[in-house]
């Protein structure tokens, strides 16, 4: 297995990333986060109390990554599926605001996937989601529109959250492999063979072995990615690992590079910066080794933050 160090790294302009044009297709959701003072247990049931006193909302899922590749500099279109309600307006009108060109499908019986986080005592105390899942009709519209916008990108971003906003992701995948897309993967479930003909899919240690079974040494890794790659006729697996780096699985045989030792606050949409990273980079030209340390290093900033967050040019690059 190669082995890539700092020195390695490829160096990249702001104009040469302001010019890559990257296509997110996939589920979105507003996150919400209630902060609060924890002062008592309730005496109605053996629960805190939190005083809430103050309220955030952020974009979720593909709009998280959207804003990634925004914040780097790149341009972002977002296509997606939404419910005609307030979340999805207050979700449209937060990524507006940070240049993303939004192309959202409005189902009426939808309901905007709502996370909503309620924390005190800087921890989270509990969750609540409010979703459900598209209509077909409305997924087969959002199809035709990916094929009018896929032109103008450089590089296709699916990013799945198993919400059912994907469910024609075989038909987009065909076509953007015959426009000679870029084609990268956030992959959700056990079954990858929808992901077919893709250039990358990017797998946490999680999802890889709910889908190839747990692996007892790197040896049996390598054979089980390789299999993986070569029976879903991708370009390349990347493998990413937590605190032990990321592994990219290609034509060329492997290459690791380490995580970037740092505090770790928050690994809540670290995925999403490091695919989103990727994307931009291929967009700008960059080969999947070329780009794979500085996605792993924006993964290594990212995950310093709360919540769902982006890394800036500046924060990546300097």
């Amino acid at each position: 297995m190669t082995a890539m160090n700092q020195e390695t790294l490829a160096p990249i302009t702001p104009e040469q990333l302001a010019r890559a044009r990257v296509l997110v297709v996939g589920d979105v959701m507003l996150d919400r986060y209630w902060y609060g003072a924890v002062d008592r247990i309730s005496p109605e049931a053996p629960v805190p109390v939190v005083r809430v006193t103050r309220e955030e909302e952020r974009g979720g899922g593909a709009a998280n990554v959207a804003g990634n590749i925004a914040a780097l500099g790149a341009q972002a279109a977002l296509l997606t599926v939404v419910g005609d309600d307030d979340a999805s307006h207050k979700l449209e009108a937060l990524l507006a605001q940070t240049g993303i060109q939004t192309h959202f499908g409005r189902d009426a019986d939808l309901k905007t996937t709502v996370k909503l986080r309620i924390i005190g005592r800087q921890q989270q105390l509990l969750r609540l989601d409010f979703e459900n899942t598209p209509k077909n009709e409305v997924l087969a519209g959002q199809t035709a529109r990916f094929g009018q916008l896929l032109p103008a990108c450089d590089a296709v971003l699916f990013s799945d959250y198993g919400k059912g906003g994907l469910a024609h992701v075989g038909d987009m995948i065909a076509q953007a492999r015959v426009a000679g897309k870029p084609i990268l993967i956030d992959p959700k479930g056990s079954d990858y063979s929808r992901y077919q003909h893709a250039t990358v899919i990017t797998p946490n240690r999680a999802e890889m072995q709910e889908v190839i079974g747990p692996w007892h040494s790197e040896d049996e890794l390598r054979t089980k990615a390789h299999a993986l790659r070569t029976t879903l006729q991708l370009d390349a697996v990347l493998l990413t690992r937590s605190e032990e780096g990321m592994t990219l699985f290609d034509a060329d045989g492997e290459l690791h590079v380490s995580a970037q030792a740092r505090e770790v606050f928050d690994v809540t949409g670290a995925g999403d910066t490091v695919i989103a990273t990727m994307a931009s980079l291929l967009g700008a030209g960059f080969t999947l080794r070329q780009a794979l340390p500085w996605a792993n290093r924006a993964g290594g900033i990212v995950v310093g933050k709360f919540g769902t967050a982006t890394v800036s040019y500046q924060e990546l690059f300097a």
